[in-house]
């Protein structure tokens, strides 16, 4: 697991779960996943593909797209964190 500056959380019920999240902790060191039985967030859960990043909802229509968009969001956190 990562630094945990940046954190994901995933519902273990969501297409999210499905993909190899724990890659974005080998891609950014400052990352950390993590899985959880239930967000609370069930309508958008059956909707569609959603990650929280740093408390904030990243959604799209596809796992892959919300997975681009996820990473980008990490890659912002991080550099707003450091400054940059």
């Amino acid at each position: 697991m990562g630094l945990g500056l940046v954190v994901v959380e995933v519902c273990t019920r969501n297409e999210m779960a499905l993909l190899p999240l724990e890659e974005l902790e080998e891609k950014f060191p400052e990352a950390a996943v993590m899985r959880t039985d239930c967000l609370n967030m069930c309508n958008l859960c059956r909707a569609r593909p959603y990650a929280m990043v740093n408390e904030t909802r990243i959604y799209a229509s596809t796992k892959e797209e919300c997975l681009k968009q996820v990473e980008e969001a990490v890659q912002e956190e991080i550099k707003q964190f450091f400054g940059e």
